[in-house]
């Protein structure tokens, strides 16, 4: 017996690619700032039957680990990054049938703004962008956009469920069918199907319409990774597609079921959300290999320990450096920046002093160690255990060696056991995300 037939994404942050590999030539420096790079990535994923890329963002070089950006930048964690609603545009130009899916925050965007560069896009690509929706997490970021600090953090959820709902008014003002191109009547456009919005709430202003119909769907599809109790309500009311970092099998069984119940007292139909737990595959050719690849890295404890000290305090904006290493996270520590991700290390760390928890942890626990079949009959076993849509798969830093090791290894297992497409059978992102057929 297997599991259905589910699908793969792939988790992106455009941060430089692997560089201490002998097999890394140009990539880290010329072929990931010009874009080449991943153009040739998304190339792999669409011939291995990705359904999308999700191309993360941060807005910030970090410097709250030990007061400075040193450790930041020597590990490339967060800077340099490139914008990935404009790079967005160049990865669909080398596709035709893999979806984009492009980060932007609704705390610095404005909705008139975001509406049109997402209707642009949808239509550029003939319906294949998504919008994963964040509200950032770092004061460091808002710095940035000419402000002292972020709102709090639920308060930041209530602006983004506003902003969603004007942008949505947005891709709706210029209907799809406005458009005539009717020479004989001499109307290109039928000015009763362009209307104005005039919405006005507690955070925003626009009049609309757009100036411009939002593309194939009415609108691009969106994403969204709610962890906290505020974020899985947000992301139960407005999402296709759910991101989601789990705590091993029954952490993603608790999770399905808690947003699949949430999206149905909105009146949702369940299903219409396709979650995507995020794994985290060490592949090699032998079980020996792949063991002993899982075994190098975490021997890495210097190197792992910083990592995972920089990024906790990149997302947490809690300099994790003042903190007595040799004892465990104070249980009165709190933060205002990614409260859901910092409950999610808190229970990974339980029972471990900081440096213990932050020297043998990556950023997910969901780790599958083995050859492509093994990994593809432990993706099996998941998905008949938690149910479920598909799998986000993580891993940097990112090269072509391990791009391959899962486009040529993995995929072409999957698909034996038919478990992943071998083509697509649509256009469009939305069409492919909702049937195999």
């Amino acid at each position: 017996m297997t599991a259905d037939p589910f699908r793969l994404g792939w988790f992106a942050n455009l941060a430089a690619p692997e560089w201490k590999s002998v097999y890394s030539g140009r990539d880290a420096t010329t072929n990931y700032l010009n874009g080449r790079f991943h153009e040739d990535m998304v190339r792999n994923l669409e011939r291995a039957g990705f359904d999308f890329i999700m191309l993360e963002d941060s807005l910030m070089v970090s410097d709250i680990y030990q007061g400075t950006s040193e450790i930041e930048l020597k590990h490339a964690r967060y800077a340099p990054k490139m914008d990935p609603v404009v790079t967005a545009a160049r990865l669909a130009a080398a596709t035709t049938r893999l979806g984009i899916i492009a980060t932007a925050s609704t705390t610095f965007y404005h909705p008139y703004q975001l509406a049109r560069q997402f209707a642009t896009l949808n239509n550029i690509t003939e319906g294949r962008i998504g919008w994963n929706i964040v509200t950032s997490s770092e004061d460091l970021s808002a710095q940035n956009y000419g402000l002292d600090k972020l709102p709090e953090h639920d308060r930041r959820y209530d602006m983004a469920e506003e902003f969603v709902d004007a942008v949505t008014k947005l891709w709706g003002s210029f209907q799809q069918d406005a458009i005539l191109a009717d020479a004989e009547s001499g109307y290109y456009a039928d000015h009763t199907k362009v209307n104005p919005i005039h919405h006005e709430g507690e955070f925003y202003k626009t009049r609309g319409p757009l100036n411009l119909p939002a593309g194939p769907g009415g609108r691009p599809v969106i994403c969204q990774a709610g962890s906290s109790p505020r974020g899985r309500d947000f992301a139960a009311r407005t999402a296709d597609v759910v991101l989601v970092i789990p705590n091993g099998v029954e952490g993603a069984k608790e999770y399905r079921a808690d947003m699949r119940a949430r999206a149905a007292a909105y009146g949702r139909d369940p299903d219409e959300i396709k979650i995507f737990p995020v794994v985290y595959p060490i592949i090699g050719e032998t079980e020996r290999e792949a063991q002993e690849k899982n075994e190098a890295w975490y021997a890495r404890k210097q190197h792992n320990f910083e990592v995972q000290m920089a990024h906790m305090g990149a997302l947490t904006e809690i300099d994790m450096s003042v903190l007595d290493p040799d004892q465990p996270i104070p249980e009165d520590l709190t933060t205002n920046g990614h409260a859901g991700q910092f409950e999610i290390w808190r229970k990974q760390l339980a029972g471990k002093t900081v440096r213990e928890g932050f020297s043998g942890m990556r950023v997910q626990t969901t780790e599958m160690v083995g050859t492509p079949d093994g990994i593809a009959s432990q993706m099996d076993e998941f998905m008949q255990e938690v149910g479920g849509d598909g799998f986000l798969i993580y891993g940097q830093p990112i090269s072509r060696q391990s791009i391959a090791e899962v486009t040529d290894g993995l995929s072409p297992a999957l698909q034996r056991r038919g478990l992943l497409r071998e083509d697509y059978a649509h256009a469009t992102l939305r069409e492919n995300l909702r049937s195999f057929v």
